[in-house]
Order: structure tokens, then C-alpha cells, then sequence
């Protein structure tokens, strides 16, 4: 026999998104934490590639690094992401988001700071691994915070606001690069990374709930309704979510087990092949493409403007692009951004002027990042909230094995020679695949 709960009654619906402002004010205040969060993310991935130059050019530092020695220590980073996604996965289905945050956004700060005294390359690359891990719990959840609170109209908007947070990051490391880096040093640059457990952890104590849904599936009604009452949230959030027995009396597959059941397993591996291109196009280019301008020519000052422009792009990009996939849908959006960075990527090496190279830089970051952050929002609703952390979790660790790729791929294609057109060629290959992917994904039903 299937038991379910009740859902709620039509009388108590509203036609507006919000219960009240109470209620509006508790979402943004979410979407606000997971948006800092998303900074420190972006921040941490690019800093690297910014100050790679000064670490192969200067070997006082953490010792003499090759190309192939500083692209796999750019990969340690997606490694522990890899492994910190995974493991989200693996218990956020079944202690809470709020604790796994908390937890991550701690030891992430730990990692940057013990990243800004590394005196050797083995240390470096030890922390680069610390770090990772947390960062990737923290992309990994995100997603799944922002789908349980927001409503149903703006799931996208508000999971690209959230995620925007990456390629705001990554323009904030590049600017700080060039300001202050003569001023404070790479050092400086990586404790500024460990600031967040100075106001976001403190921040997030107060102003971030349980997912009242969460806490349904899982049987807490009770808890659920407390939450709901103090911040205000709807009834649906605590109503809304279906709670099945099956014939045995045992609960429906969660976390894991449940998208790889037959009913996902093909969304799974399509969704984890879209993550993996777009994520090898993101950390590549954001490792090495200062150096890869540098290599055709461009001054060292213009290839850090090179990381604005491309991150840049990519915030605004997916901002215009989740408007327009609450309307049709992510899919269609996804297919489009995907195929425009192949374009401009393809089109790269042969763009002489200023005036053309950056916004086509700018477009790919749109269709590398903002894909991305399209990615994760499209993850997040496809899957039910005992499935919701593990298909976030899944995206984002199997896509970081692309983002291990990347870098090491960029220090490869260097060490041999190649150029910028080889370069820019490989990872438009990979967007172009990454499209083909998302027209295959089922429709959910």
C-alpha cells in the first residue's frame, strides 16, 4: 500500500509568491547567503589562474613550477570538489543542508588561510585539496537550498542569482589581482579567501533555515512546521512533499539510490556529461587563459582583463538566460548558451581586435559558466527532494572531473607547443558535445 501525505487544500493557496514580506525577506535572505557563499567559490577558482603567472615566474615562492606541474596543481582543487560534491550527496539527503553548510563554509576558510602560509609545493597542493573539498559541498548544495524555498515562478532566477556568485567571484579575484596584488602579495590575496568565517558562518547561524521539505521526506513534520511558523514559509512547504511506503512497508530509494533508479538513470549520466564539458571549458579557461593571451601576444595587464571579461559575461549572461528558461524552460536556454561559446571559442584565434575578442570572450563565459549555473538549476528540478542533494551532488562532482581536466589539459597543450587556437578548439569541442547532451535529456514526468 502507497501512504502519502495530505496534500494542502486549494483554499489556502495564494495566487501571489509570497505569504507575506516576512516570507519574501527569509527566502532573499537564503538566496543572499548562498549568493556570498557562490563568491568565495568563484573567487577561489580564479584567484589561482591570476596569480599563476607571479608562482611560475617567481619559484621563491612555494618552489620552481612547470606548465604540467602548476596545471595539476590547479587540478588538486577539482579533485577535492569532486570528492567534497560526492559527499554532500551521500549524507545531505539525510542530515539536512543546514548542517553540511555550516561545516563547509568553515573548513573552507581554514583552507584558504592555511593556503596563504604554503611554503612548498607539496603544501600548496595539500590545501589546494583541503579547499576543494569544502567548495565542493558548497556547490553541491546550493542548488538544492535555493529549489527548496523558492517559488515556483523564479526557481531559475533565484538558482542564477545564487550561482552568479561564481563568475562575480572570479571578476572580484581578477580585479584584486591587479589592484592590490603588488600591495599584499599572492598571500594577501588567498586570506581574503578566508575571510568568510568572519560574517558569512555567523550570518548563516541565524538567517539559515532547515528545508522545511527536507525535514517532511524525512518524516520530521514536526520540525518542519516549527520552521515554517518562525520564518513564515507557506504551508505547501511542509505539505507539498509526498512521503511513499511501498508494498514492503520500507520508504522509496533516497539520495543515491534514487537517481539511479530506472526511472533517472539516463537523466543521471546525460545531466553528468553536461556538468563534465561545461566545467572542463570553465576551470580551463579560468586556470589559463591570462597565459594563453599571454602566448599570442597579449600583455600581462590585458590577460587578467581577459578573466572580468569572460566572468563577467558569465554573471550576466546566465541572470538575462534564467529569465528566459522560468518562461520556456532550461532546456531549450541550455542547448543555445552551449552553442554560442562553441562559436565565439571556434572564432577566438581569429579576432584581431580588442573591440571583437572581449565580448566574444565575454559570450563564452556566458556559455561556459552561465551554462553551468543553467546546469545546476536544471538539476535541481528534475529530481524530488529525497533525490534533490544527490543529483545536485552528482552534477557537480562527476562535472568536476572535467574541471581536473581542464587545467591539466591547458598546461599539456602548452608544454607541447601548441597555441591559443589549439586551446580555445578543444574546449569548443566540448561545449558542442555538452549541447548535444542536454537535447537527449528525458522530459521529466
Amino acid at each position: 500500500m502507497t501512504v502519502t501525505t495530505t496534500a494542502p487544500s486549494r483554499a489556502h493557496e495564494t495566487t501571489s509568491d509570497w505569504r507575506s514580506p516576512k516570507h519574501r525577506l527569509s527566502v532573499y535572505g537564503v538566496v543572499a547567503i548562498m549568493f556570498t557563499a557562490m563568491i568565495f567559490d568563484g573567487y577561489d577558482i580564479v584567484v589561482y589562474g591570476a596569480i599563476l603567472p607571479t608562482l611560475l615566474s617567481e619559484p621563491h615562492h612555494i618552489g620552481q613550477l612547470s606548465a604540467a606541474v602548476a596545471g595539476s596543481l590547479g587540478s588538486y582543487t577539482m579533485i577535492g570538489i569532486m570528492f567534497g560534491a560526492l559527499g554532500a550527496g551521500a549524507i545531505g539527503d539525510r542530515i539536512g543542508r543546514r548542517r553540511m553548510m555550516l561545516v563547509a563554509f568553515v573548513w573552507f576558510s581554514v583552507g584558504m588561510a592555511a593556503g596563504a602560509f604554503s611554503t612548498s609545493i607539496a603544501m600548496f597542493g595539500a590545501t589546494r585539496f583541503f579547499t576543494g573539498l569544502a567548495l565542493g559541498v558548497i556547490t553541491a548544495g546550493g542548488g538544492a537550498v535555493i529549489a527548496e524555498f523558492a517559488p515556483a515562478s523564479r526557481k531559475n532566477m533565484f538558482n542564477a542569482i545564487g550561482y552568479a556568485g561564481i563568475p562575480v567571484g572570479g571578476v572580484v579575484a581578477s580585479m584584486f589581482a591587479i589592484w592590490f596584488e603588488d600591495m599584499i602579495g599572492w598571500r594577501g590575496l588567498f586570506l581574503i579567501g578566508a575571510s568568510p568565517i568572519l560574517f558569512l558562518f555567523p550570518m548563516a547561524l541565524f538567517m539559515l533555515p532547515e528545508s522545511p521539505k527536507w525535514l517532511t521526506a524525512m518524516g520530521r513534520g514536526d520540525r518542519a512546521r516549527a520552521i515554517c511558523e518562525k520564518f513564515d514559509f507557506p504551508e505547501s512547504q511542509f505539505t507539498s512533499e509526498k512521503v511513499v511506503v511501498t508494498e514492503s512497508g520500507e520508504k522509496e530509494k533516497i539520495g543515491f539510490g534514487a537517481i539511479f533508479s530506472r526511472q533517472y538513470v539516463v537523466s543521471t549520466l546525460l545531466i553528468g556529461v553536461m556538468s563534465f564539458m561545461a566545467i572542463m571549458a570553465v576551470y580551463g579557461l579560468n586556470t589559463w587563459l591570462p597565459q594563453i593571451m599571454k602566448e599570442a601576444g597579449v600583455s600581462a595587464t590585458s590577460g587578467l582583463y581577459t578573466l572580468v571579461a569572460l566572468n563577467f559575461g558569465a554573471a550576466a549572461g546566465a541572470l538575462a538566460a534564467s529569465k528566459v528558461a522560468d518562461v520556456i524552460g532550461p532546456k531549450p536556454v541550455i542547448i543555445f548558451t552551449f552553442s554560442a561559446a562553441a562559436i565565439c571559442m571556434f572564432a577566438m584565434p581569429y579576432l584581431a581586435s580588442p573591440w571583437l575578442m572581449f565580448p566574444a570572450i565575454a559570450i563564452t563565459g556566458m556559455g561556459v559558466t552561465g551554462t553551468q549555473i543553467l546546469i545546476y538549476g536544471m538539476t535541481s528540478h528534475h529530481y524530488p527532494t529525497r533525490a534533490r542533494q544527490a543529483g545536485m551532488s552528482w552534477s557537480s562532482g562527476f562535472g568536476r572531473l572535467g574541471g581536473i581536466v581542464g587545467p591539466m589539459l591547458g598546461g599539456i597543450l602548452i608544454t607541447m607547443g601548441l597555441g591559443a587556437a589549439d586551446a580555445f578548439m578543444f574546449f569548443a569541442i566540448a561545449t558542442v558535445i555538452g549541447a548535444i547532451c542536454t537535447v537527449l535529456v528525458p522530459v521529466r514526468k
